[in-house]
């Protein structure tokens, strides 16, 4: 069962601010077309055109601002938390995210339209959810933090490990303008693990992550 740890802004915001970028993005669109506003006051065929070009925009937004559609979520077990990329998340992303191209190619092939501007947009629209999103996801895909009564457990994209709390000497949190961005476990063998929340794709979780441990392992952290 997944617990929401950071809602998303009220939806009439919300909603209000995705009609605000579809409109914008209608109206900017027009110079895909090389129409003049004159020619659209007079009316003109390249409406549907903008249309779809606006719908490629909004569905971009939606991928990049992914706490809309999907609110920051962790994951509680009988007797702890983990936190993971969100899998559903990426794999609905992955799908919508092949919209995007559809309706640039419907443009393309069904009106006249500027190349360079064009390329530009399409572009941008194409290229933004998987330099932001997308690789990142795919990278960290497997990557999760379990955090329970009696472990540690971690996986990234290099490294995994599980740490009973009986062989963990003290824990280290080490933080970067108060963010935590890595968490040092030093065990009663005398070894040290750096577990590297900056590699994993945990950024939405961190300051969830600081308040578990520094509640649940408080006799183990050390300040």
């Amino acid at each position: 069962m997944g617990k929401i740890i950071r809602p998303t802004y009220p939806k009439e915001f919300s909603i209000g601010l995705l009609i605000l970028i579809f409109v914008l993005s209608f109206f900017l669109s027009t110079q895909i077309f090389n129409v003049s506003w004159r020619e659209l006051m007079e009316g003109t065929n390249v409406y549907l055109g903008m249309f779809l070009v606006s719908t490629a925009v909004l569905i971009m937004v939606l991928i990049l601002w992914e706490e809309l559609l999907f609110p920051v979520k962790v994951k509680t077990t009988n007797d702890g938390v983990i936190f993971r990329n969100h899998r559903t998340k990426l794999k609905t992303q992955f799908l919508i995210y092949f919209a995007i191209p559809v309706l640039f190619a419907i443009v393309y092939l069904k009106f006249e339209v500027n190349l360079v501007r064009f390329i530009v947009w399409t572009a941008v629209c194409t290229l933004a959810p998987v330099v932001i999103k997308f690789i990142s996801g795919i990278n960290n895909y497997n990557d999760f933090l379990k955090l329970t009564n009696d472990t540690i457990e971690y996986k990234n994209n290099k490294e995994a490990g599980t740490f009973s709390l009986k062989d963990i000497q003290h824990l280290t949190l080490v933080r970067d303008q108060k963010v935590l961005h890595k968490i040092q476990v030093s065990l009663t063998n005398n070894s040290q693990v750096i577990i590297d929340l900056d590699e994993m794709e945990l950024a939405a979780f961190l300051e969830s992550i600081d308040k578990f441990i520094t509640s649940h392992y408080k006799t183990l952290v050390k300040s």
